[in-house]
């Protein structure tokens, strides 16, 4: 898709450069392809946010407190949706046959993006049992910064000055957003944590898979579902309890409706790292974090601080930042921001390589 759209841009410089106005057919082409991608984000916005709080009720005391039972009850019907779909619609799954001749290698990157996914669901779920909807979301703006320094872990990223900077800028404004929690958990921080640095790992190696093995949404979603499930049951059965089963039993409609809005998001977070790239599924999310910070404060009568908002904005301002280094590098505030820090103007050779890594 990305391809595509640098292919449209091309020729539309072309005929601007020859004097010539763009085809009705390229036109609408761009028009189409900016239709897509923002009905994907408002779509990925909209079903995330409703599975937030969804998930919020259904780990209250009195409902399904069960954060391993509840991911493994979302994963068992993501399987089955997507085994109902593979049987009637075989035409929704077109690389099916990519993973059937890379059977063995693929098995070795599900494996751990499975793990991950597993340890990602019950970190998140857990931790509703002891922060606030709008703490978590405070929380989640490192993930950029996270995803970046797995990045560089991996050889995919560099480090200098200026990230380093945004970097601490970032993690500097979550710390103050949740230390000025009313009701600071240092467990639920920690549940979330780890739930954060497993969802960006599953990020970056989910878009290694879906771009450079081009996989689509649904097949990538098909193997996924049942790794992770295997690990969630694993888990379910060394630490079972009695109440599971009596709880599910009571709240059967409320776990199977839930676990099909569970499933959308998954096949919506899978389309949107192959359309966007890891670091832009994460800058889409920020979006997603202002909506639900705003909804919890406004219908749900969640208490934020005046400290508390201030440092999201400053939090937001940070990824802002880093997000304009990676798209317009040569840009006012961050040539500013490298004088500040003493650093000489890059290269236009270090400029094309910002542009280029831009995906990661």
């Amino acid at each position: 898709m990305q391809c595509n759209i640098m292919d449209s841009q091309s020729t539309l410089s072309t005929a601007a450069s020859k004097g010539q106005q763009p085809s009705a057919t390229q036109a609408s082409f761009d028009f189409k392809v900016v239709t897509y991608k923002l009905a994907l984000c408002l779509s990925y916005i909209a079903v995330s946010s409703a599975l937030i709080r969804f998930n919020k009720h259904m780990m209250h005391k009195d409902v399904f407190p069960f954060a391993l039972a509840l991911s493994a009850i979302h994963m068992l019907v993501s399987m089955v949706m997507c085994g109902i779909m593979y049987i009637i619609f075989p035409s929704m799954f077109p690389s099916m046959h990519i993973v059937k001749e890379q059977r063995t290698e693929l098995v070795w990157w599900f494996l751990p993006i499975g793990v991950c996914f597993a340890v990602m669901l019950f970190g998140s779920n857990q931790a509703y049992l002891y922060c606030s909807v709008a703490i978590l979301q405070f929380m989640k703006e490192a993930n950029v910064m996270i995803v970046f320094l797995i990045s560089c872990a991996v050889g995919l990223q560099v480090v200098n000055r200026v990230r380093v900077t945004l970097i601490i800028w970032v993690l500097v404004g979550s710390t103050v957003s949740v230390s000025g929690d009313l009701h600071f958990s240092l467990v639920g921080i920690a549940f979330q944590a780890v739930s954060q640095v497993s969802e960006c790992t599953r990020m970056v190696l989910g878009e290694i898979v879906l771009s450079g093995r081009k996989l689509d949404p649904l097949t990538y979603t098909a193997f996924v579902a049942p790794t992770c499930l295997i690990v969630l049951l694993i888990a379910n059965i060394a630490s079972w309890d009695s109440a599971i089963l009596p709880a599910a039993k009571e709240h059967w409609r409320l776990l199977l409706a839930n676990a099909c809005i569970a499933f959308m998001l998954n096949v919506l977070v899978a389309t949107v790292i192959k359309e966007f790239s890891a670091v832009g599924f994460v800058l889409t999310g920020l979006t997603k974090d202002i909506v639900i910070v705003s909804l919890s404060c406004m219908l749900f009568g969640e208490h934020v601080t005046a400290m508390q908002s201030s440092s999201f904005a400053i939090t937001l301002a940070g990824v802002g930042m880093w997000s304009l280094m990676k798209i317009a590098p040569d840009s006012p505030p961050v040539r500013c921001l490298e004088r500040l820090l003493c650093i000489p103007g890059h290269t236009t050779s270090e400029t094309q390589a910002l542009l280029n890594d831009k995906k990661v």
